[in-house]
């Protein structure tokens, strides 16, 4: 089975580690080899959180640089800071809501401008999927699933070998029941979005 290596990035508190652990899971019930990493950053006070997960025939979970055959970013700047994970061949799938880290909030530092950003990515990988995801979970009736709609992106694209049933199946068993109508909704929301983006 061909290897694929997925890299998410986020800010503490995005959902950027369940949805790592959600395509392991789905994968496994596959019977697809997954193994997933997780490098935590500050994620209590609104840090970097990254995840790897590789898919098929691998034994290591972590993804080198120029390594990803996607990169999904719950935020824009975190998708810039990552993108040295990326080749020509990437897909990159990226929220453009913007979380300003505190040092922007407090006027020390300077957020980077959205379209230049998407600029950038867009000159150095295969395909760049952007959407706003956290619009997308707020339409879905929950704001907290922002994962769930990059999720559904991440299946969308046909970057990894799950179909949309095997991560919903995944999804109803591994999530809270009383978020599930939600969750589903937000995973299609970024199923749709990725094929029109």
């Amino acid at each position: 089975m061909e290897t694929k290596r997925i890299v998410f990035v986020g800010v503490g508190g995005q959902g950027n580690i369940l949805a790592s652990r959600l395509v392991g899971e789905a994968c496994v019930a596959a019977g697809i080899p997954a193994v997933v990493s997780e490098i935590h950053g500050m994620a209590q006070r609104g840090g970097i959180v990254e995840t790897d997960v590789v898919v098929g025939d691998a034994t290591s979970p972590i993804v080198s640089s120029g390594e990803a055959d996607g990169l999904i970013g719950f935020e824009p700047s975190e998708t810039l800071r990552a993108l040295n994970k990326c080749n020509e061949n990437t897909v990159v799938i990226t929220n453009v809501q913007p979380l300003p880290p505190f040092t922007v909030a407090i006027g020390q530092g300077s957020y980077p401008d959205i379209d230049e950003a998407l600029d950038l990515i867009r000159a150095r990988v295969r395909s760049l999927i952007s959407l706003d995801g956290n619009e997308l979970a707020e339409k879905a009736g929950n704001p907290l699933s922002l994962n769930m709609v990059m999720l559904g992106a991440l299946v969308g694209s046909k970057v990894i070998p799950l179909d949309e049933g095997a991560l919903k199946e995944t999804i109803a068993k591994s999530t809270k029941q009383a978020f599930l109508e939600s969750n589903l909704k937000a995973f299609d929301f970024g199923v749709s979005a990725s094929r029109v983006g």
